[in-house]
C-alpha cells in the first residue's frame, strides 16, 4: 500500500554525518542542541512530520555543503527527559533531492527539495532482489563481524526480511559518511546490497591481512 503522505517542497534538513535512514527503516535520534530542539518543536506542528537527514560534507574553502540526495522520515514517536532532551524515531518515508537552501528567519537549515524519481520509496516494499544468495552475504558478515570482535543474534539474521536485513545493516554498520551516502543513493535493495558487500569486503581488505580467504 502507497504511503498517502503529504510531501511538502521545503522541510527541515538534520545534517549528522555517517547516520544513515533509509526508506521504510527506522532511525533513533537523540536531540539536544538547542536549534534541533527548536526544529523538532516546528516539525511536530506541521501534518506530515517530516525531518530531512542528509550528509554534509567539507568542501576545498571550508564551507559546510550537503550532499544532494537525503531521505527524508517522519517523527513517529518522541519522549523528553528531565533535563529537556528529546530521544524520538524517524520512520524512513522517502529520498528527496536537494533543489536549494533556504536562507531564513529558523536557526536549523531548511531546504527546497524535489521527491520525483523516488516513487518507488513510498511503496510498501521494494522491488525484491532476486540474486540475493543469503548464505554466502552472511559468510561474509560473519567474517566482518569476527575481525572487528563483534557479536549477533545470526538466527535472527537468518530469518530477517532480505529488504529489511540489508537496510539494518546498512544504517547500523561504521561505515565513512561517502560511503553510507553510496548506500543511500543505490537505486535498487540489489545495488545497495552489492554496495554493501563492496564495502565489507574492503573493510576486510583494509585490515592488514587477507581476512577474504
Amino acid at each position: 500500500m502507497s504511503r498517502k503522505l503529504d510531501l511538502p517542497d521545503i522541510i527541515p534538513i538534520f545534517p549528522l554525518p555517517g547516520a544513515l535512514l533509509l526508506p521504510r527503516a527506522r532511525l533513533p535520534l537523540h536531540i539536544f542542541e538547542p536549534r534541533y530542539l527548536q526544529m523538532l518543536e516546528d516539525t511536530l506542528k506541521t501534518s506530515s512530520r517530516l525531518i530531512g537527514m542528509v550528509q554534509p560534507f567539507d568542501t576545498p574553502n571550508g564551507e559546510d555543503a550537503l550532499h544532494s540526495i537525503g531521505c527524508a522520515g517522519r517523527v513517529t514517536q518522541f519522549s523528553e527527559t528531565e533535563d529537556g532532551r528529546y530521544m524520538i524515531t524517524l520512520a524512513g518515508v522517502s529520498r528527496y533531492r536537494v533543489k536549494r537552501e533556504l536562507d531564513g528567519f529558523p536557526p536549523y537549515r531548511r531546504c527546497e527539495v524535489s521527491w520525483e524519481g523516488f516513487e518507488q520509496d513510498r511503496t510498501a516494499h521494494a522491488v525484491p532482489d532476486d540474486t540475493f544468495c543469503r548464505d554466502s552475504f552472511l559468510k561474509i558478515l560473519g567474517r566482518y563481524f569476527d575481525a572487528r570482535e563483534l557479536s549477533a543474534d545470526w538466527d535472527t539474521l537468518a530469518e530477517a526480511d532480505d529488504e529489511l536485513l540489508i537496510n539494518s545493516l546498512s544504517m547500523l554498520l561504521e561505515f565513512a559518511p561517502e560511503d553510507k551516502q553510496a548506500l543511500l543513493e543505490a537505486p535498487s535493495l540489489t545495488t545497495r546490497r552489492e554496495t554493501l558487500v563492496t564495502l565489507l569486503e574492503y573493510a576486510l581488505r583494509g585490515g592488514g591481512e587477507d581476512l577474504m580467504q
